[in-house]
């Protein structure tokens, strides 16, 4: 068991990473709107993260290298690679910038749901305090440098987040026989949308990059490959124990209408005491802040195999990607800046992005060139097949809703 432990690391980091701001509230509004008559939706989109994330680990794992760096390495034409690796840059890079604010704001949330709202001024311009302490922390634990330092605060971060969210959906005293009825699919309905917001913030395609890098810093060999995939599995179906217990809170809270985290915190209070909220909160901060971290660190893998760069974490080039990327994630959530047309291009490039990158994982790790033994089998074939339909459909679905909005 202690050996278990000892290799807890990348999973967690990928499991906190789509457990951020964005996941908790569409698992609350997902709770709040339809009970616990989803929670079969989140089942299948851990099964499918699942899938994804064993291809991209066990490609960082065998080749020691980062997706990005894959994609670059077996693009043999220059102009599908310039295309293809541009596309990716779109996505991640500036979409990750957009996002940091909401990773950042979400934390804030957190933090303001137990003490005050704070806020300094420059000049005219009204300043939020706690999102300058959250991009310093995010920034500092950054500066560590150091994949095992990281992986340490990361595993803490996890289990201070799975059990305040796991605690609070305790104090609700649900149903269990009305959770148990939510795993078996019903008919679809209205629940479409939110059904495709709780797969598309659980399958997340920066994930996929941040794996294979995190995967090729801890280990090498394909030895470890069961390491590997005990550790993810483990650590994918902590984070959906998580995102359920969300939706647990969220169905039990009796609250007719939720618009962010912030309103199922204030809606629990009264019904289970102030010990839910403040768990709540925690949770929320937990999320945020991880959230905050492995964004930009995603951000800063993606452009470091795109560019071809050398070197780790600790050098200069590599540094310069994720302050980057903190900085303005505090501007746009210090300023309470909503960068609503970066959001929507982000949204429409990820969603390209989700089964080009699918597509080529399936193509690679089928590769016997790559991979050797290790390439996929039959039922890998078969599962990645009908992950790889999801995410196509998922993709297009979210570039029509984003263009309707336009």
């Amino acid at each position: 068991m202690k050996s278990f432990f000892r290799n807890l690391g990348p999973g967690i980091l990928v499991s906190a990473a789509f457990i951020g701001p964005g996941t908790v509230t569409v698992c609350s509004l997902a709770g709040v709107n339809f009970g616990y008559a989803l929670l079969w939706a989140l089942f299948i989109s851990i099964f499918a993260c699942i899938v994804l994330q064993e291809m991209s680990a066990r490609l960082g794992l065998i080749t020691g290298k980062g997706l990005s760096e894959c994609i670059r390495g077996e693009l043999k034409n220059p102009i599908l690679r310039l295309i293809i690796l541009s596309l990716i840059f779109s996505a991640i890079v500036i979409g990750n910038a957009a996002y940091e604010a909401g990773n950042i704001t979400g934390a804030v949330l957190g933090m303001e749901a137990v003490f005050t709202s704070a806020s300094f001024k420059i000049g005219a311009l009204d300043i939020n305090i706690w999102s300058v302490l959250i991009g310093g922390i995010a920034s500092i634990l950054l500066f560590l440098g150091s994949y095992k330092k990281l992986e340490k605060v990361f595993i803490a971060l996890v289990l201070l987040m799975s059990v305040a969210f796991i605690f609070t959906a305790f104090l609700t005293k649900p149903d269990l026989s009305e959770i148990l009825k939510g795993f078996i699919p019903g008919s679809f309905g209205d629940g479409l949308l939110t059904i495709i917001a709780l797969v598309g913030t659980t399958v997340v395609p920066y994930n996929l990059f941040l794996h294979a890098s995190l995967v090729s810093e801890k280990w090498s060999g394909s030895e470890y490959l069961g390491t590997v995939r005990k550790e993810l599995v483990f650590s994918l179906m902590l984070g959906g124990l998580v995102s359920m217990a969300i939706v647990i809170c969220a169905a039990a809270s009796n609250i007719e209408n939720i618009e962010d985290v912030a309103d199922l915190a204030a809606g629990l209070e009264p019904l289970f005491g102030s010990s839910a909220t403040v768990f709540l909160a925690i949770g929320l901060l937990a999320a945020g802040i991880t959230s905050s971290i492995t964004a930009p660190l995603a951000a800063a893998f993606v452009v470091k195999g795109c560019m071809g760069w050398k070197g780790g974490m600790q050098s200069k080039k590599f540094k310069s990607v994720w302050m980057t990327i903190i900085l303005l994630g505090v501007i746009f959530s210090s300023l309470g800046i909503k960068p609503v047309e970066i959001i929507q291009f982000a949204q429409i490039a990820n969603g390209l992005v989700l089964p080009i990158i699918a597509i080529f994982l399936f193509w690679i790790v089928n590769q016997r060139s790559v991979l050797g033994e290790n390439k996929n089998n039959l039922i890998q074939n078969i599962t990645g097949f009908t992950v790889i339909a999801l995410s196509v459909f998922l993709g297009a679905k979210s570039i029509f809703n984003v263009i309707q909005n336009l």
